[in-house]
């Protein structure tokens, strides 16, 4: 169950008398469950219709309960159960019609009752080319060059991977400083080197025949992947001599 913040003194300053809060309030409440969950991809869901924050006048977010609600159970259908967000968007708006739902079940059926059993590739968020454009806020000239240098790179059927949306605006936010896409070709090696590590190490649990084994293998490539960035960030760091904040 997520925890939202008191309409207290403490919280005057993220949230408004009405109980609204800022997305920065919101990433703090989710990330108590979703630790992984960035401003980004808050604004990709919503980006897909899956909620409606209020505007202020000026064009800032500002959220309800129920919102924060909503995307937890975005957040969790998606963690727990692969679900891509047509599938969670139809289950959703059922379940604000009163419908009595269930969700769908990711696995095999054996005597008449589901087998829970993850697929061979969970699926994952997905997003169009025009729809990146807005939820990263670049041009098309602007992705081009990216994709040139392999900063993004589309699936076969030329929609991106939804994490495209984090990389997109980054790579956005450090050109504000003057670092160019060709600067970062380095940081795509390396990133590449390490996720052929870790692929290295978890591929003989994927191509196990077991459906645990297999299930196993997809929670230790998240948890290596994790490990890596923080690595990553900590050498980086290092490097600099600059101290966590």
């Amino acid at each position: 169950m997520l925890r939202t913040p008191s309409g207290g003194a403490g919280h005057g300053a993220a949230a408004t008398d009405s109980g609204l809060m800022s997305i920065g309030t919101v990433l703090t409440v989710l990330r108590d469950e979703f630790p992984e969950v960035t401003v980004s991809k808050i604004r990709f869901l919503e980006s897909e219709g899956l909620i409606e924050p209020q505007r202020t006048p000026s064009g800032y977010r500002k959220f309800s309960a129920h919102d924060v609600e909503r995307l937890g159970h975005v957040l969790r259908m998606q963690r727990d159960h692969y679900l891509p967000l047509k599938v969670i968007r139809e289950h959703l708006e059922a379940v604000e019609r009163g419908e009595a739902v269930q969700l769908p079940v990711v696995g095999r059926q054996r005597d008449g009752e589901a087998v829970p059993e993850p697929p061979e590739a969970p699926t994952a968020a997905r997003i169009g080319r025009a729809e990146l454009l807005a939820a990263a806020g670049v041009e098309e000239q602007e992705l081009k060059e990216w994709e040139s240098y392999g900063l993004l790179t589309p699936l076969e059927d030329g929609a991106f991977d939804a994490e495209a949306v984090t990389v997109a605006e980054l790579v956005g936010e450090l050109g504000r400083f003057g670092i160019e896409p060709r600067h970062l070709r380095a940081m795509k090696a390396a990133a590449d080197r390490e996720a052929g590590l870790v692929d290295q190490v978890v591929a003989p649990l994927k191509r196990h025949r077991n459906p645990q084994t297999r299930a196993h293998a997809e929670a230790r490539t998240k948890e290596l992947a994790g490990l890596t960035v923080k690595l990553h960030a900590a050498l980086v760091r290092t490097a600099l001599g600059v101290r966590r904040p």
